[in-house]
């Protein structure tokens, strides 16, 4: 019973396809044949809703606008960090209250840049709340957007100067300041004070006004002679700033030589302590000729020693009523502590400096001393202009 059975189960086993029912034996190649492969599943209606497909879609286009904008981003700064086309070093103007497009543009126009909306955006990008200032400014080859933006940031642009020497007067600052080309606008109608623009070289910036430079000069004087006045010598015969002022311009025009500037001052300031006239030859000028200055050819006549002017020291006593120049600082200073000497004279030496006497018979003698040096220098100009006729 137990054989029979036993072989009966084994007959009627699960089948290939899962069922109970005789095994059917296979051959070789069909058992190596690959079974059927399920189908997958179908996609469900919210898989294939129009919401599902619009994402889909939305996501697929936000990532080709962020790889976009992150090629242009690449793109724009390999522009706005590369040399430039600018071939040699050039001059570029910012005018005042210009913006970054405005500059982006004409940067362009002059070829310094390739691509104005580079530099517009990616300077705009740079600068946050900062801007770009006003001035003329140097470009030098080749330099990049990234450089150039730096630059225009940074405000350092070209200076110029003007020189304003000591011992000019207001007028004459005034001509130099008028002929500069560089700077704009007009000068005051009314002329500051005479002695109250300080002599220097002032720097600034194409296009600054002739009247900023102006204020610049009288605020600068004022302080300079402020601070000298505090350390001057209690003991001086001047009372007053504006005598003070007065005396530095007539030692100023006396003499350019600084190391005689204070032995100029102490003959002046014994004159003024003994009540004696100055008697100093560049008051009688500015009497006569104003602020306008001597003509180079016109020489001091022995009549303009007795022409009426309130400058005339050959004549008035003590100061003149307004400095005739505007001194600098080393006559300031000459006259708040000027030498202590005896000497109440001096006269040229013909070469350049000053003899000082303390008496009127030493002076004498040098003035005829000058006289004769005098006499042979118009022979020997008179002789050097006889030669040159005759090798003619």
């Amino acid at each position: 019973m137990s054989d029979s059975s036993d072989n009966s189960a084994a007959q009627f086993g699960r089948n290939e396809t899962g069922s109970n029912g005789p095994i059917i034996p296979k051959s070789a190649s069909e058992a190596l044949r690959p079974e059927k492969v399920p189908q997958p599943p179908k996609r469900s209606r919210k898989a294939r809703s129009q919401v599902v497909i619009f994402l889909n879609f939305l996501m697929t286009v936000i990532v080709f606008v962020a790889l976009a904008a992150a090629g242009a981003v690449y793109y724009a700064m390999h522009e706005y960090e590369k040399p430039g086309p600018l071939e040699a070093n050039k001059n570029f103007i910012v005018r005042s209250g210009a913006g970054v497009s405005e500059i982006a543009s004409g940067l362009e126009r002059n070829n310094i840049i390739s691509d104005s909306r580079v530099f517009r955006f990616v300077s705009e990008a740079y600068l946050d709340d900062e801007t770009l200032k006003a001035g003329e400014y140097e470009i030098k080859a080749r330099s990049s957007m990234q450089e150039i933006m730096q630059l225009l940031k940074s405000g350092k642009s070209i200076l110029y100067s003007v020189s304003l020497p000591e011992g000019l007067t207001v007028k004459q600052m005034f001509r130099r300041l008028a002929d500069d080309t560089v700077l704009a606008g007009d000068l005051p109608q009314e002329l500051p004070p005479e002695g109250s623009l300080k002599p220097d070289t002032y720097k600034f910036t194409r296009g600054t006004k002739r009247g900023e430079i102006v204020q610049q000069m009288i605020a600068a004087q004022e302080a300079l002679v402020g601070q000298i006045w505090e350390k001057r010598d209690p003991n001086l015969p001047v009372s007053t700033i504006e005598e003070f002022v007065t005396l530095a311009s007539i030692v100023e025009k006396e003499t350019g030589r600084a190391d005689e500037r204070p032995r100029v001052a102490s003959v002046f300031i014994n004159r003024l302590e003994k009540g004696m006239r100055l008697q100093s030859d560049p008051t009688i000028i500015y009497g006569i000729f104003g602020g306008d200055g001597k003509p180079a050819d016109r020489l001091i006549l022995k009549s303009d020693l007795d022409k009426q002017t309130p400058y005339n020291t050959y004549l008035i006593k003590g100061l003149p009523p307004t400095p005739i120049a505007n001194p600098g600082r080393a006559a300031l200073e000459a006259v708040a502590n000027p030498s202590r000497t005896p000497e109440l004279y001096f006269v040229a030496d013909g070469t350049g400096g000053h003899v000082f006497a303390a008496t009127l018979d030493e002076h004498n003698a040098n003035v005829r001393r000058w006289r004769k040096i005098e006499a042979e220098k118009a022979a020997e100009a008179a002789k050097a202009a006889q030669d040159a006729v005759t090798a003619q």
